[in-house]
């Protein structure tokens, strides 16, 4: 019982001990390179199996450093034998995430053939990228319910066209009228409500920085326009 009693007093000291040298380093990486961040804040710290590399999360993305914080080293690190991009990697594990937790009933959903693949798309009616998606990607894509938060990020004036889009009889015919034919809805009466400002801090907390994002079921992103072949290539990854 004794000798017990003392491997746990021990391993107890360990464990403080190495927590303590953690927290010690992760106070100084955080003093050398948060200055130098142009007022981004460090948001954790993780020891990596790198060459003695420490990942640094910064407004989700990730950056490496020494554990003195004397180098940082903005990059990508690439597996040498298969190529894989660990870095892509563990930036898409972080910023996953739980589909059914967007509030769908602010998005104007659609749905092609049997509808049973979903994802959802943050654009901005004024994004020529988005435009494009819609008009090749998007419009070819079937069997899929595509679900759209109008996320206006680029000028005043994309609230008003959303705005006219959401109060519209048929907001899913409205929206591809806009994007794809360049037709614009009618002018929405004053009364109408809109999720509009929901939208918008919605995609602040999921730190969309662009139009158009492309969330899948499995809580994954890709940021940009892709073509049909890709979409296709990811939605078949989820089966």
């Amino acid at each position: 019982m004794l000798k017990t009693k003392l491997a746990v007093l021990l391993a107890t000291g360990l464990i403080t001990s190495c927590v303590g040298a953690q927290n010690a380093v992760e106070a100084t990486i955080k003093k050398a390179i948060e200055p130098r961040l142009g007022g981004a804040k460090i948001d954790s710290i993780k020891e990596t199996p790198y060459s003695g590399l420490y990942e640094l999360r910064v407004a989700g993305d990730i950056l490496y450093t020494d554990k003195k914080g004397e180098y940082l080293v903005i990059g990508h690190v690439y597996d040498a034998k298969t190529t894989r991009d660990l870095t892509r990697e563990r930036i898409d594990d972080i910023n996953k995430i739980k589909f059914s937790d967007l509030p769908l009933g602010d998005a104007i959903k659609q749905v092609k053939g049997d509808g049973k693949r979903v994802i959802a798309v943050f654009e901005d009616p004024n994004c020529g990228y988005c435009k494009r998606l819609r008009q090749t990607t998007l419009k070819n894509l079937d069997n899929v319910t595509i679900y759209t938060f109008m996320y206006n990020i680029l000028s005043e004036d994309s609230f008003a066209k959303s705005k006219n889009i959401w109060c519209a009889p048929d907001r899913s015919k409205a929206w591809d009228d806009w994007m794809i034919s360049g037709k614009a809805a009618p002018a929405a009466a004053a009364s109408c409500e809109t999720p509009n400002d929901k939208v918008l801090a919605l995609g602040q907390k999921l730190r969309i920085q662009g139009t158009p994002a492309i969330f899948f079921a499995d809580g994954s992103r890709i940021p940009g326009a892709v073509d049909q072949k890709t979409l296709e290539t990811k939605l078949s990854s989820l089966k």
